[in-house]
């Protein structure tokens, strides 16, 4: 009759792992029994493991005989746990009585039915890998709930696990066996992965609206993105989320502000501090009014790299991010995408997803173009400006511009410039670009714009930590420190001309447009900074074998 109940319990659901704990040797056969017993009676797992004891006594030995009960263990967990994907963790799992898990089975598995694929399996007081999950293989050990642990000797059977992937989330079960007793318990394991610095994008809606848009990827779980100005949180017009093969989110949004103001985008995971992204928009100066009232007034998108975080390295990694933006379009060409698209409107500036180093493979040695200018100092590949009073005032203007030799037509182009000089502070006022004029005008009121043939990255002035883009309305990029010195790369054909910080290895930003007829490099040295620029030299025969090395700044 007996037999008859236990074949007929063992059928039930439920019973899994009480048959493959038998079935290993890993429980007592007449603890087995009982345990089919009770559970006949209605007792839970939870409330049999010590009756089991007390009904195996009494049903199979007289009470002259009965032998002492051994002491039985339960087990203890902490989750959720959470971990950044690359990192090592730690599930901690012990045994509440601090008795000894030397002797004992150890049995770690993902999921509810991977009993028998285990993470970790420790039996015979060694680690055993015969059915081990594949994935896992070299990247499991026991380790250790806090420092002050004895390990296996005090119960602790925490799970360590190295090199931590996306696919390892999810819940583990730590099983415990003795020959008396098995108890287990689940820890929620969650991957966090933190994605790319925001890029940021603006077109402009009218002279009172921009729209700006923020995008990223690469974030796991699904990230929060949040807006906001110098004062408030924004209500974004949209926010949406994509996901790829390898699990990773992305994240899409965009916000209406005014043309005249500062907008902040954050993206971010529970845990992590967010990436960062700043754009402030302002009115162009006064110089450029007569070519605001031109009929067709040029719109521009500025997409940005978070630079901050880039060159900064407080919250990103170092890595550029590829972003494609489309056909190229000509200069006050309209695009006539809709916003709700996320398009951006007009010429813009991108994301220049070419490495630095592959930049440095087209690198070419730039001239500066003596014209005898009386308002700056050129000696070679040393430019500074004169130090005399400017007929046209303090503010930067062409009439202490300089353009560089040879011209370019098609193809790439790399140069570099040294904003550093050994015996004074980095230079604070300069233009670094290109221009299609084969003479810088000597005009103060002439509008240094795209629309004229002007392209450049330039110092932000009274704004240290700051450079911008010659576009309207003018857009600032934030920079942790002001470079020292700036890698400029023309790719003709596909109309990019992008900005690096040569030592921080990063992108500051990029223009795009399409370019016509020759273009020659730029250069300004700006007003009443003693700090000169240097156009950096690199050997013949460096550039034939397109390697790094460029000419050091060792003049006194």
């Amino acid at each position: 009759m007996l037999l008859m109940l236990i074949s007929a319990q063992l059928d039930q659901p439920g019973f899994d792992h009480i048959k493959k704990t038998a079935s290993s040797g890993r429980i007592h056969p007449l603890l087995f029994v009982s345990r089919i017993y009770l559970r006949h009676l209605g007792f839970t797992d939870n409330m049999d493991n010590r009756m089991s004891h007390i009904w195996l006594l009494a049903l199979f030995f007289p009470p002259c005989c009965a032998a002492p009960v051994s002491e039985t263990f339960t087990v203890s967990v902490k989750s959720p746990v959470s971990v950044q994907r690359g990192h090592t963790v730690t599930l901690p799992c012990w045994l509440t009585s601090r008795q000894s898990a030397e002797d004992m089975e150890v049995r770690w598995y993902q999921g509810s039915d991977q009993f028998d694929t285990p993470v970790l399996l420790y039996k015979a007081k060694d680690l055993d890998h015969t059915f081990q999950k594949a994935s896992y293989a070299g990247r499991v050990s026991f380790g250790l709930k806090e420092e002050t642990s004895g390990g296996l000797k005090t119960g602790d059977v925490s799970l360590k696990i190295e090199d931590i992937t996306i696919e390892d989330e999810g819940n583990y079960t730590c099983f415990v066996s003795s020959l008396e007793n098995y108890e287990s318990d689940t820890v929620s394991l969650s991957v966090t992965e933190t994605g790319r610095p925001p890029l940021l994008s603006s077109e402009l809606k009218d002279s009172n609206t921009v729209n700006v848009s923020c995008q990223s990827e690469g974030w796991h779980p699904k990230p929060e993105l949040r807006w906001s100005d110098s004062k408030n949180t924004l209500t974004p017009g949209d926010v949406s989320f994509g996901k790829n093969s390898a699990g990773f989110y992305s994240v899409h949004s965009w916000v209406l502000i005014p043309s005249l103001s500062e907008v902040s985008c954050s993206v971010g995971v529970s845990n992590e501090v967010p990436k960062e992204a700043r754009m402030q928009l302002k009115s162009p100066p006064s110089l450029q009014e007569e070519s605001r009232s031109l009929a067709g007034w040029v719109a521009f998108g500025i997409l940005l790299v978070a630079v901050l975080a880039a060159c900064g390295a407080l919250y990103f990694r170092k890595k550029a991010n590829k972003s494609t933006s489309g056909n190229d379009t000509p200069d006050g060409a309209v695009n006539m995408s809709s916003p709700e698209e996320n398009e951006l409107l007009l010429p813009k500036a991108t994301w220049q997803s070419t490495a630095l180093s592959e930049a440095t493979k087209y690198y070419v040695n730039v001239k500066l173009v003596d014209t005898g200018n009386q308002l700056i100092m050129l000696k070679d590949s040393l430019l500074r400006d004169a130090s005399v009073k400017f007929p046209d005032g303090d503010r930067v203007t062409c009439l202490t511009a300089v353009r560089g030799k040879p011209g370019f037509s098609s193809g790439q182009h790399y140069w570099e410039v040294s904003l550093r000089y050994v015996t004074v502070d980095i230079k604070k006022s300069w233009w670094i670009g290109v221009t299609d004029k084969h003479e810088i005008p000597s005009d103060g009121s002439l509008s240094p714009t795209i629309k004229n043939g002007f392209w450049f990255l330039s110092s932000c002035p009274n704004q240290e930590n700051t450079v911008q883009l010659n576009t309207e309305p003018e857009v600032l990029l934030p920079v942790q420190s002001r470079p020292k010195t700036v890698g400029v790369h023309l790719d003709y054909e596909n109309g990019k001309l992008s900005f690096y910080n040569v030592e921080e290895k990063c992108l500051i930003g990029s223009l795009a447009a399409k370019f016509t007829g020759e273009l020659f490099p730029l250069f300004n040295p700006g007003k009443g900074d003693i700090s000169p620029m240097k156009v950096l030299q690199r050997p013949e025969q460096d550039q034939l074998n397109n390697t790094e090395p460029v000419e050091k700044i060792t003049e006194g």
